[in-house]
This record gives C-alpha cells, sequence and structure tokens, in this order.
C-alpha cells in the first residue's frame, strides 16, 4: 500500500510548530508495513491543499491530511478536501449526533463550521476534541493536535495494510565515506536495502522483507566495520 501525507499549516511551515504529525504518522504506517511514499507541507491556502489532494489521490493508494480542522478562519481543509472532489460542504447529521451523545454538545453549542464535512463523507469522531475528521473515497482527514490526530488514526488503522519488512540498525564508528564499499558488498550480497544517517556515529539502517536477509546483513556488518 502506497500513502501521501498532506499537513497543513502556516505554522509548520515558518517553523513556529514541528511537524510531529508527520513523523508519527510515517512511524506507525511503516509499522505496519505501509510505504509512504509522500510528505508534502502546504500553506493555510483552500487552493493549495486542493490540488495537492486532487494530484495525490489520483496518484496513491491513500491520501492522509492533517491540519487545519475548526471554525476558525484558517481552518480551511474541509472545503479544500471538498473542493479537490467537487463538491459542497454541509452539516453532517452523524458527526452532529455523535457529538451530542458523547460531549454533551447540542448544535447550538458548536461554533459556525464545527461539524461541516464534505457531502458523502464518512464522519470520523474526535475521541478527545471536538472537530470530526472524514474519510471521502481514499482520503483521510484528521486534526491536527496531535493527540487528536493519533486516536482518530487509531480509529482506522485497520485500514492501512502492507508487507511487513524488517529492520535493523548497526551503529558504526566510521566515516560515512568510508564505508561506501561495504555498503555495495551489503547490496550484492543480501537482499537489503541499506540506508545511512550521520552523526556522530552513522546509523546503518537494514531493511527487508527477509527477516533472515536482515540479520545476516546486519551480522556481517558488525563484522567488517567498526562499532560503536
Amino acid at each position: 500500500m502506497r500513502v501521501a501525507l498532506v499537513t497543513v499549516g502556516d505554522e509548520l511551515l515558518a517553523g513556529d510548530t514541528v511537524n510531529t504529525n508527520a513523523a508519527w504518522l510515517g512511524s506507525r504506517l511503516d509499522e505496519r508495513g505501509v510505504t509512504v511514499e509522500r510528505a508534502t507541507v502546504v500553506p493555510d491556502r483552500k487552493a493549495d491543499i486542493a490540488r495537492v489532494v486532487n494530484e495525490y489521490h489520483a496518484e496513491y493508494d491513500a491520501v492522509i491530511v492533517t491540519g487545519g480542522l475548526g471554525p476558525t478562519h484558517d481552518d480551511l481543509t474541509m472545503e479544500a478536501v471538498a473542493a479537490a472532489f467537487g463538491r459542497a460542504v454541509e452539516p453532517n447529521a452523524e458527526a452532529l449526533d455523535w457529538l451530542a451523545e458523547h460531549g454533551g454538545y447540542s448544535n447550538e453549542d458548536l461554533a459556525t463550521g464545527t461539524a461541516e464535512l464534505p457531502v458523502g463523507a464518512t464522519p470520523l469522531h474526535n475521541e478527545v476534541g471536538v472537530a470530526p475528521g472524514c474519510r471521502l473515497e481514499s482520503v483521510y482527514v484528521f486534526p491536527g493536535v496531535p493527540d487528536e490526530m493519533k486516536a482518530m488514526f487509531e480509529s482506522v488503522a485497520d485500514d492501512f495494510s502492507g508487507t511487513k519488512r524488517h529492520v535493523e540498525f548497526v551503529a558504526v564508528d566510521e566515516p560515512e565515506s568510508a564505508l561506501i564499499s561495504r555498503f555495495e558488498t551489503l547490496r550484492e550480497r543480501f537482499d537489503v536495502k541499506v540506508g545511512s544517517y550521520p552523526g556522530e556515529s552513522v546509523r546503518v539502517k537494514l531493511e527487508s522483507e527477509d527477516e533472515t536477509a536482515v540479520a545476516d546483513a546486519a551480522a556481517w556488518l558488525r563484522e567488517n566495520a567498526t562499532l560503536v
């Protein structure tokens, strides 16, 4: 399964807020064997959100959009997702009923726009907040507040699955440039994908659908490199 992530918010682009949602979603999807092929940040601008959602919906098995839900002036995600599908937004009766039953909110209690979803969308209820998300075909819309986003994702996590890939990291106390020939050997001798992440040491990531191949490659590298 191939997935694209779209995170919405001027504050992310300005660096006012760290984009932890994309990192968390990428990790959870990877655990489920899903391949995340895009992670895009867009501003609080309806046309930009709609354009990216429309493009990714055509290209990937699913799109997850986070942020920009609610009744304030810069909460434009629902309208943008609706526009990507050529639909309007309207108050969603199921979402309103759930908010009344589980949150004690009457329609009059809610700010205008709180429970407006694209026509035909399935609401995703917000277990730890107020503003609902939704699913429209293969596009999932979650809140930007991390706790709300995480809870909502877990409610539909079973929609996301793929082939489990096994991963092992080896920390090497050598410059990355000195490891190039050994990376080539790893790829030639073992059915693994090799990644390297330099810092105080080099973290070498070995990944494959074959658990034995990962274990054998990690053992070989440990025998043929200076470890931390």
